[in-house]
């Protein structure tokens, strides 16, 4: 008897119907893809707490089992927002730069692309910067995707600086871990001026910040007291701040 025989009058031939699952597959993932937008907005906006499986629902006009099918619980959907952040992050800050020479251009690439990062962060937030306040003492799958987000990308910026030492960018006694833990400060001081203090200039000092800890780590002096970044009162909102002595706070 013919294979044809034993299936139903109304089957559909299996090219069709291997189309119509790739036709399913690609709607289900343009599905996640619209979640997980609207899950970086609000995570961007509430902090990665402020994702829930009901919030998300809202926020998509999906149903709470629509948004549950696709990520399973909210823990897996906290994890899937770190993940598509650092993917981001990574097209944004990382890619472009290794495109540069090796070295210090690339070094510089790595740090200009970061800055810019957090310039257009100052409104919504940065995800590793929020998320590290939110779960720096919770342990758990959460904590220790995020931190590996982390962790990964400083281990990029150690590289980087360990080929400007080996193309002779930078002097041979660098410690890269210590230049790359310095780098680090200067984005977490321009995010908290930025965003925090909304100090206009914050971006300029960071970037004036950086070249001097390049010209140490070149010549192993700091650059003169000429070659400070813009000068004038420390600002709180775009506004003079009242400074007084800290004995008086």
């Amino acid at each position: 008897m013919p294979l044809s025989d034993l299936l139903p009058q109304d089957a559909k031939p299996a090219p069709e119907v291997v189309r119509e699952r790739g036709r399913g597959a690609h709607k289900g993932q343009q599905t996640r893809a619209t979640i997980l937008e609207a899950a970086l907005n609000l995570a961007s906006q509430m902090g990665i707490e402020g994702l829930s499986i009901g919030a998300l629902a809202e926020v998509t006009g999906m149903s709470k089992s629509g948004v549950f099918a696709h990520f399973g619980s909210r823990e897996e959907l906290q994890i899937s927002v770190i993940r598509e952040y650092h993917e981001r992050f990574e097209e944004e800050v990382f890619m472009p730069a290794i495109r540069q020479a090796r070295g210090l251009p690339r070094l510089r690439a790595l740090f200009d692309n970061w800055v810019a990062k957090v310039a257009t962060e100052i409104d919504s937030g940065c995800i590793y910067i929020s998320g590290a306040v939110e779960f720096d003492d919770r342990p758990g799958p959460v904590r220790d995707a995020l931190a590996g987000m982390v962790v990964t990308w400083h281990g990029s910026l150690v590289r980087a600086i360990r080929m400007a030492i080996d193309m002779g960018h930078l002097r041979a006694d660098t410690d890269p871990m210590q230049m790359q833990f310095e780098i680090h400060g200067l984005i977490l001081s321009l995010h908290h001026d930025a965003r925090f203090l909304r100090s206009p200039d914050a971006i300029d000092r960071a970037r004036t910040a950086f070249e001097r800890l390049i010209q140490y780590y070149t010549l192993g002096a700091p650059m003169s007291s000429g070659a400070v970044g813009p000068s004038g009162p420390p600002t709180v909102g775009g506004s003079v701040a009242q400074t007084a002595p800290l004995t008086s706070v």
